[in-house]
C-alpha cells in the first residue's frame, strides 16, 4: 500500500532527526583530557575507514609519495602553494618543470626572481610565486635548508597561512595537523549537515576535522580527505553510495548532499577597463615592459596600457593615445579581451601600431621577439592580448 504524503513527511524527518542526533554525539569531547570526540563511537565517520579507502583509492600525483614513504617537504611545500586556487591537472606540468629546474628549496633560494616569475606565468595569482621565492630563501637563511616540522615555525615562514602550515607538518612530518582546502571542507559540512553559510562557517568545520583527525597516520588522513573530496564527495551529484563515510554523513541521510556547503550569495564582481597597445615592429619584436614592483601582476612582463578604470572611475584622457607609448598611428583592433581576477573583471581594448625595424624602445620598454616570450614572465592576460593583437 502506498504511503500518504503526511506520512513520508513524517518518516523523513525521522531521518533527519536521527542524523542529527548522531551527529550531536560525534561532536561531544573527552572534557577531562580535551583529546578529540571519538569519532568511531556513537555511529560517527570511522577515520580507519577512510584511511583503508585511500589505501585502496588514492590518486597518483607528482608531488604524492608512494605508499609507505615519507613525503619530500619540499614537494609538498612547492605543490601546495601552486594548488592555491588551482586544479590539480593544471598543476602537475608546472610542478615537474619547477622540479627539473630547482630540485630542492635551496636551488629556488638561488634563483633570481624574474626565472621564477617567467617559469610560473600562466598558473595565475602571481603573489604565490614571490611568496615561494621568499620562502625558499627564508628556509634556507633560518633553517639551513631543512623545512621545520612544527606548525608554529611553518607559519613564521613568508607566503606561508595556516592551510599550508598544517598541511605540510601533517603530510611531510606526520604531525597530528588537520589542513582545511575546499575538498575538506566540503566533505566535513556534509558530514555534519553545518548549515551555516561560507565563509562564517569555517571555524566550525576546522574544528570538526581537528576532532576527526587521528593519531596515527595524520598525513595520509588529509590527504585521503582530499581525494575524497575530489573524487567521490564532489560538488554537483556527489557518488555517496561509493563513500566509505555514506553511512554516518547527516546530509546524505537529508537527501540533500549537494546543498552544502551553504554559500553566503556572492556579488557581481566589479568591472574595470582599459586599452592595451601591441606595439609590432617590421622585425616582429613586439614592445613590452616591466610592472612595478608592487601591487597586482608586480614585476610581470605586460604590454603597454592605459590605467584600468573603473566604468565609474576617474574622468578618461582627451584621447586614448595619450596613454600610448609613443605617438604613432594606432589602430583599434574589434572586439576585446575579457579577463577575471579575484576581485574585479576587466575588458581591454586592443589597439596596434606597425613600425620600422629600427623603431628604439622608449624609456622603461623593450622589444622582445615571440621566441623570446618564453623568457618573459608573461601572465595569461598578456598573452591574450598579444594573440588578440594577432602576435604567435
Amino acid at each position: 500500500m502506498t504511503s500518504s504524503p503526511a506520512a513520508r513527511a513524517t518518516a523523513r524527518a525521522a531521518t533527519r532527526a536521527a542524523a542529527r542526533a548522531s551527529a550531536r554525539a560525534v561532536e561531544s569531547t573527552d572534557a577531562s583530557s580535551g583529546a578529540p570526540a571519538a569519532a568511531s563511537r556513537a555511529g560517527g565517520p570511522e577515520p580507519a575507514a577512510l584511511l583503508a579507502w585511500y589505501d585502496r583509492h588514492r590518486r597518483r600525483l607528482p608531488w604524492r609519495a608512494e605508499p609507505g614513504r615519507r613525503a619530500d617537504p619540499y614537494h609538498v611545500f612547492l605543490s601546495e602553494i601552486m594548488l592555491q586556487q588551482t586544479t590539480v591537472k593544471a598543476v602537475g606540468p608546472y610542478f615537474v618543470a619547477f622540479l627539473a629546474r630547482w630540485p630542492s628549496v635551496s636551488h629556488l633560494a638561488d634563483a633570481p626572481l624574474e626565472e621564477v616569475l617567467s617559469a610560473w606565468a600562466g598558473l595565475g595569482y602571481y603573489a604565490r610565486a614571490r611568496n615561494l621565492h621568499a620562502c625558499a630563501k627564508a628556509v634556507v637563511a633560518r633553517h639551513g635548508g631543512r623545512f621545520p616540522d612544527a606548525e608554529a615555525a611553518l607559519l613564521d615562514l613568508p607566503g606561508i597561512g595556516p592551510y599550508t602550515a598544517a598541511a605540510i607538518a601533517a603530510i611531510a612530518f606526520d604531525r597530528p595537523a588537520s589542513p582545511v582546502d575546499g575538498n575538506i571542507e566540503r566533505v566535513i559540512s556534509r558530514l555534519y549537515a553545518i548549515g551555516e553559510p561560507l565563509p562564517g562557517a569555517k571555524g566550525a568545520i576546522k574544528a570538526r576535522a581537528a576532532a576527526l583527525t587521528p593519531p596515527e597516520r595524520p598525513g595520509d588522513f588529509a590527504q585521503a580527505m582530499m581525494d575524497l573530496g575530489a573524487t567521490i564527495c564532489t560538488p554537483k551529484s556527489p557518488a555517496c553510495s561509493l563513500c566509505p563515510w555514506m553511512e554516518p554523513c547527516v546530509a546524505r541521510a537529508e537527501g540533500d548532499a549537494a546543498r552544502y556547503p551553504v554559500k553566503a550569495p556572492k556579488g557581481e564582481k566589479p568591472r574595470r577597463e582599459g586599452t592595451a597597445f601591441v606595439a609590432v615592429r617590421a622585425d616582429g619584436a613586439v614592445l613590452l615592459r616591466t610592472r612595478p614592483d608592487k601591487g597586482l601582476l608586480a614585476k610581470m612582463t605586460e604590454v603597454p596600457s592605459t590605467p584600468w578604470d573603473s566604468r565609474a572611475g576617474a574622468k578618461a584622457p582627451a584621447r586614448i593615445e595619450d596613454h600610448a607609448p609613443f605617438p604613432t598611428r594606432w589602430r583599434a583592433l574589434p572586439g576585446a579581451v575579457e579577463h577575471v581576477f579575484t576581485h574585479f573583471a576587466l575588458t581591454l581594448k586592443v589597439h596596434r601600431a606597425d613600425l620600422p625595424a629600427a623603431t628604439p624602445a622608449p624609456d622603461g620598454h623593450r622589444w622582445v621577439r615571440p621566441d623570446g616570450f618564453g623568457r618573459e614572465a608573461l601572465p595569461s592576460l598578456m598573452r591574450k592580448v598579444l594573440a588578440h593583437g594577432g602576435i604567435e
